[in-house]
């Protein structure tokens, strides 16, 4: 096994989760030993043919007793993430756990096809609209949550969410990136996705449906590995001090496996016990605002 193994029944055995970001680092890590622990697995993913290997190694890894399927998504594409979610709905009656852990970093400025900018549409709007998209059938279970993964990093968003700036066109450019900038960014969507937590909490009050984010730390992946040499060289240098995905899987599945009576809906974790946000991230009216605003971009795939 891969050293995520905590004290506690396997609560998330015969369970079917959906995860986002499974075919390496945290995620792959953390469908490993969901896996072992007898979860069903939905893996979204990119890269058909890589899924499709990890898939079958996780089936064989179980001595092929639970079912791992495969949904192929761009998530900066609503479309693709809009296709996707039709498909896991016309497959499963009922989904037990949503793990949003996908993400992205970009050093330029781009944007999807949508018109969003790209470290934004991945981060934080793709596990938006994938949640409304499957909330219907996390309804149907009486176990049912939905994890997102944040960071550490979203503190470095200390002025908020730049609602007069959602596409992010002053942390590029030449001062923007001399500034850090890209960074920023980061942790904007980061902050982001502790904010939605926290609405979605709140929306879904006197439901069965618990939302909650965490920080997997520092950890060791192929993050950010598509920006450039220097990106790569930054990356190869930190990993030196980096923990393995493993460690940074394991709140993550410590959340999935958890009862729901020794955890708070709409929190923040961080190493398997409650966190500490920035004060950005506790904002209430900003996390109203931006469920505003995100259900404003993605009407933009509706059509």
């Amino acid at each position: 096994m891969n050293g995520i193994h905590q004290a506690g029944g396997h609560n998330v055995s015969g369970k079917y989760a959906v995860i986002t970001g499974a075919t390496s680092g945290i995620g792959l890590a953390a469908a490993q030993e969901l896996a072992a622990r007898g979860t069903n697995l939905g893996i979204v993913a990119r890269n058909e043919a890589k899924a499709n290997d990890v898939a079958a190694r996780l089936r064989e890894s179980s001595g092929n007793s639970i079912t791992v399927d495969v949904f192929i998504a761009d998530m900066s594409s609503q479309r693709s993430i809009r296709r996707a979610a039709n498909e896991i709905v016309a497959k499963w009656p009922r989904i037990d756990i949503l793990i949003n852990n996908a993400g992205a970093m970009f050093v330029d400025h781009k944007l999807t096809e949508d018109g969003l900018e790209m470290t934004w549409a991945v981060n934080y709007l793709a596990p938006f609209l994938l949640t409304t998209l499957l909330l219907d059938k996390l309804r149907v279970s009486d176990y049912a949550r939905v994890i997102t993964t944040s960071s550490h990093g979203h503190k470095m968003a200390r002025k908020g969410i730049g609602f007069d700036d959602l596409n992010g066109k002053r942390c590029f450019g030449f001062w923007g990136k001399m500034r850090g900038g890209p960074n920023f960014r980061y942790g904007e969507t980061k902050l982001a996705n502790i904010l939605f937590t926290a609405e979605l909490a709140k929306r879904l009050q006197g439901t069965n449906v618990a939302a909650y984010c965490f920080d997997p730390g520092f950890i060791a992946t192929n993050f950010n590995q598509d920006n450039g040499w220097l990106a790569r060289m930054t990356m190869a240098v930190m990993k030196r001090f980096a923990q393995a995905p493993a460690k940074g899987a394991e709140t993550l599945v410590w959340l999935a496996d958890t009862g729901k009576e020794h955890l708070e809906s709409g929190r923040y974790y961080a190493d398997k016990q409650l966190g500490t946000p920035s004060v950005q991230a506790s904002d209430k009216q900003a996390a109203k605002m931006l469920w505003e605003v995100s259900e404003e971009q993605i009407r933009i795939s509706q059509a």
